[in-house]
């Protein structure tokens, strides 16, 4: 992994905030735990070949404390799913670079019907092979996966250390795919593997069809569980208190979407991006 510039400091950080967010009392919300943030990981966060626009966001994403807690080393398996742009790839594949192996499970255009969202899937693998082709020093060993959505397979089953899927529940629940997805996850992970999500937290249990982008938090668990797995411990680290999760927009009206009229964009600039869960979940 290319070399980072010094670090200021690779101390303990904070997991999370302490506070509950208003309006989670229907949620099963988990004392949020600590974990020390390894200078590697921290390096690679710190990693000069990240775009500066993915920079801004850590604020938001908390990505060396959100990794932390769920448990990534160098040495893993990691399937990320539907990485999008390369948002976290950035980070993930540098870092697993040299002692473990990134996987990038992206849709496969070809296992959709003609106007399903082909284009669009395509268009965003080709940018993410871009992306890893223009940069080999860090993505020279990451590797893409292609999955049929009705009926994903992310690799050998039981290969996989840990699987990663950020903001992703939302739309699978709205194509009813959601149910095959948690099977996948298990299916591909080793026994004792992690599953961890990031999703848009709802206050609480939304219907699948719902268009705001939310997903109740109980719901995301019963839906791991009905797949096999195991709730291990949830987080606080990516809470949003001042998220209403009330927009006519949904979801895409806050950042970094920012759907909205541009005479709010001071309103939904102080209110940031969207509350989110965090929870890591056990193969048993």
């Amino acid at each position: 992994m290319k070399t980072p510039a010094p670090l200021l400091c690779a101390c303990l950080l904070a997991v999370a905030s302490s506070f509950p967010a208003a309006g989670f009392a229907s949620e099963p919300v988990a004392a949020t735990a600590s974990a020390q943030v390894a200078p590697d990981l921290q390096a690679a966060i710190a990693g000069s070949w990240r775009t500066p626009a993915n920079v801004q966001r850590d604020e938001y994403r908390h990505p060396a404390q959100t990794l932390s807690f769920f448990g990534l080393q160098p040495t893993q398996t990691v399937v990320e799913i539907t990485p999008g742009g390369g948002w976290y790839s950035e980070i993930l594949a540098p870092y697993l670079r040299d002692g473990g192996k990134y996987v990038a499970a992206v849709v496969d255009p070809a296992a959709l019907p003609a106007g399903g969202g082909r284009d669009y899937q395509q268009r965003g693998r080709d940018g993410l092979a871009k992306k890893f082709a223009d940069a080999p020093a860090q993505y020279d060993r990451a590797v893409e996966v292609a999955y049929d959505p009705a009926a994903p397979v992310l690799g050998v089953p039981g290969s996989a250390d840990l699987v990663l899927t950020f903001r992703n529940v939302h739309n699978w629940r709205a194509n009813g795919q959601a149910e095959g997805m948690f099977k996948a996850f298990y299916t591909v992970l080793k026994p004792g593997g992690t599953l961890g999500v990031v999703e848009h937290r709802a206050k609480a249990d939304v219907p699948a069809d719902d268009k705001s982008g939310y997903v109740g938090q109980a719901q995301m668990i019963a839906m791991a569980e009905a797949a096999g797995f195991t709730l291990q411990d949830s987080s606080e680290i990516n809470a949003n208190p001042a998220d209403t999760k009330d927009y006519p927009g949904g979801v895409w009206t806050l950042p970094p979407s920012n759907k909205h009229d541009a005479t709010d964009a001071a309103k939904y600039k102080a209110i940031g991006e969207s509350d989110r869960m965090t929870l890591r979940f056990v193969k048993k």
